[in-house]
C-alpha cells in the first residue's frame, strides 16, 4: 500500500480539486483570539479598522467572512457523503465590552447555508495548567466567568450517506475496535497530547493540535486510501495523521515556513505508526482478556465483539520519500 502527501503553498480560497475530497479535518484561525487577528486583517484590513475602533461584532463577521470563502468551496471538493469536520474554539475577548463570540455557532450557521448537513458534533477538553484560571472578579458574584477549556469539532456531511460495494474489503480493514467506538463515538473527549509536536516559532503562528484528534476523525471518517484535506495546514498534524493512518491528504498553506515543520515530522513517521499500531493492539488485547469476544479475528490471535471487526488490519509505514511538496508514503500489514 502506498500514499502521497501534497502540500500548497496558497491561500485555501483558492482550492482547486473539485469532488476529489473524501474528508476534510481541519482547524482553522480562531475569530476575535487575538494571536490570529493579523492572519485575518492581512486577508481583509477592514478587520483590522473594526478592532481598533472596538467594534467587536463587525470584527467577527468580517473574520468569520473570510473563512466562508473557503467553506463555500468545499461544497464542490468534496464527495457526495463525505464528511468535514472543523475543530473550532469559542473566543472571548474586552473591546468595548467582555463578551464570549460564538464562533462553532457562526461556522454552523454558515456551513448550513452552504447545503451542509449538520451531524452530532464532539467537545473535546483541553489540559489547563494555571491554578488562576478563572476569569472575572474569582470569589465575589456577581462578575466572574467560567473558563473556556473545551473546543468544539464540528461535524458535517455533504448530501446522503455514503455508499460501499457490498463485502468492501477495504471497508471492513479500515474498521475499528468495538472498544475504539465506545470511546471515539462519545460526544466529549479528553486529548492530552501527548503526540502533539508544536514547539518554537510554529506554536507562535499555528494552534496546538494534538495529532490523537485528527487521527481518531481520520480513523472514524474514511478508509484506507481515501484522500483527507486540511485546508488550513498549519504544520500538518492532519497531514501526518492521514499519512499514519493509510490515507491520502492534501492541504493548504499561505504560510511557506510552516511547511518545513511538516517535513521535519514526516521523518519520525514511521517510528510513531509503529507507536500507534503497537498501542492499538496492545489496548485491544488487554481488553479482549476480559471481554466476552464472540468472534476471531481474520489476521491477529485474538478475539473481537462483533463480525465487523474481523477484518480489522493495521498497517505501519515503512518509508516515506520526498519530491518537492508531495511525500510518497509506503506501508506494510502489520
Amino acid at each position: 500500500m502506498q500514499t502521497t502527501h501534497e502540500v500548497r503553498v496558497a491561500d485555501a480560497g483558492e482550492l482547486a480539486v473539485s469532488g476529489a475530497v473524501d474528508l476534510v479535518v481541519t482547524s482553522p484561525p480562531y475569530p476575535m483570539v487575538e494571536m490570529w487577528d493579523d492572519c485575518f486583517a492581512a486577508q481583509a484590513p477592514a478587520v483590522r479598522e473594526a478592532l481598533n475602533a472596538g467594534d467587536g461584532d463587525r470584527a467577527f463577521a468580517l473574520m468569520h467572512d473570510v473563512l466562508d470563502g473557503v467553506w463555500e468551496r468545499l461544497a464542490d471538493a468534496v464527495r457526495e457523503g463525505g464528511i468535514v469536520a472543523i475543530n473550532v474554539g469559542d473566543a472571548t475577548r474586552s473591546l468595548d465590552e467582555f463578551q464570549q463570540y460564538p464562533n462553532a455557532a457562526e461556522i454552523t450557521r454558515r456551513m448550513r447555508a452552504h447545503g451542509f448537513q449538520t451531524l452530532p458534533d464532539l467537545l473535546w477538553r483541553k489540559p489547563t495548567n494555571s491554578a488562576a484560571k478563572f476569569m472575572g472578579s474569582g470569589t465575589l458574584p456577581t462578575n466572574a466567568y467560567p473558563t473556556l477549556e473545551h473546543e468544539h469539532v464540528l461535524l458535517f456531511r455533504n448530501g446522503g450517506t455514503r455508499s460501499f460495494p457490498p463485502g468492501d474489503e477495504t471497508r471492513y480493514e479500515s474498521a475499528f475496535f468495538w472498544e475504539e467506538r465506545n470511546e471515539w463515538f462519545s460526544d466529549t473527549w479528553e486529548i492530552r497530547g501527548k503526540r502533539q509536536r508544536l514547539d518554537g516559532e510554529g506554536r507562535d503562528r499555528s494552534g496546538a493540535f494534538p495529532f490523537e484528534l485528527p487521527y481518531r476523525l481520520v480513523s472514524m471518517f474514511s478508509v484506507y486510501g481515501d484522500t483527507v484535506l486540511d485546508p488550513f495546514w498549519g504544520t500538518g498534524t492532519t497531514g501526518l495523521a492521514a499519512l499514519v493512518a493509510g490515507r491520502n491528504s492534501l492541504g493548504y498553506e499561505r504560510d511557506a515556513d510552516l511547511v518545513d515543520s511538516f517535513a521535519d515530522a514526516v521523518e519520525d513517521a514511521p517510528a510513531l505508526s509503529r507507536d500507534v499500531v503497537t498501542e492499538r493492539l496492545e489496548n485491544h488485547r488487554a481488553f479482549a482478556v476480559d471481554a466476552e469476544t464472540r468472534y476471531e479475528a481474520d489476521h491477529y490471535e485474538f478475539g473481537v465483539k462483533t463480525k465487523f471487526e474481523r477484518g480489522i488490519r493495521l498497517y505501519e509505514v515503512t518509508d516515506v520519500r520526498r519530491d518537492g511538496q508531495t511525500w510518497t508514503a509506503s506501508y506494510e500489514p502489520t
